[in-house]
């Protein structure tokens, strides 16, 4: 049993340490990149409105792919793109409801699942993030902005980290210790085993020896009472 613990707590501990990585990947990758992370040609975003309800809703984390061909973009695909809401240069995530194509260039008229209206500017193709792959996290992206702050990075970034590394910095020590023990010969091996019978010899014979100590004792008490009488 404490075998299979032991076993489940280190999966445990290489996993928190695996998704610490990778946040922290995404993290300085993010800071890197206009705030869009990437891993290996996937981004993981955030979603900041119900617009793409019932498809997804806000603050469910979606998986974005890169996209190496704007040509292959279709109808009814759903992207990730840069527009202006409000005056600022924004991440928007809506549907391709058409596609113009002028001098080789290609737009996307977009809409959210959940509006009645297409978007007022369409999509360029420079200004496409990436595909989103069907993948979703239902309010997992709430968790993922805590993690990008200061103070959810510490909680659950920096200390599971250095906890792990100083587990792992003890088991370094124990097991040096013991390699460094200087290893028993058969001799001493058999001179352990001899003493231990030894031991376990005189033991036997001092519990014999009070059990006829406690004999004579009882034996002596009722010769005594007998010669009273």
């Amino acid at each position: 049993m404490k075998k299979v613990l032991k076993i489940t707590a280190n999966v445990l501990v290489w996993i928190i340490l695996i998704l610490a990585l990778l946040v922290t990947i995404m993290v300085f990758s993010s800071g890197r990149n206009n705030g869009v992370a990437n891993l290996l040609g996937y981004i993981p975003m955030t979603v900041e409105s119900d617009s793409m309800k019932p498809t997804f809703k806000k603050d469910d984390l979606i998986i974005c792919k890169e996209v190496d061909d704007v040509y292959a973009l279709q109808e009814g695909d759903v992207i990730t793109f840069w527009t202006i809401i409000d005056g600022q240069r924004v991440k928007n995530t809506h549907r391709i409801v058409a596609i113009n194509e002028i001098d080789n260039t290609r737009s996307f008229v977009t809409r959210g699942d959940n509006n009645p209206q297409d978007d007022t500017v369409p999509a360029s193709a420079n200004d496409i993030i990436g595909k989103w792959t069907d993948v979703k996290l239902g309010g997992f992206g709430k968790v993922m902005n805590f993690l990008r702050t200061k103070t959810g990075f510490f909680i659950c970034i920096v200390i599971p980290m250095a906890v792990f590394f100083l587990v792992e910095l003890y088991k370094f020590i124990v097991t040096l210790v013991e390699f460094k023990k200087p290893a028993l010969t058969d001799e001493d091996e058999e001179e352990i085993k001899k003493r231990a019978i030894e031991e376990y010899l005189a033991t036997q014979k001092q519990e014999e020896e009070n059990k006829n100590k406690a004999e004579q004792s009882v034996s002596g008490e009722d010769k005594s009472a007998a010669a009273e009488k």
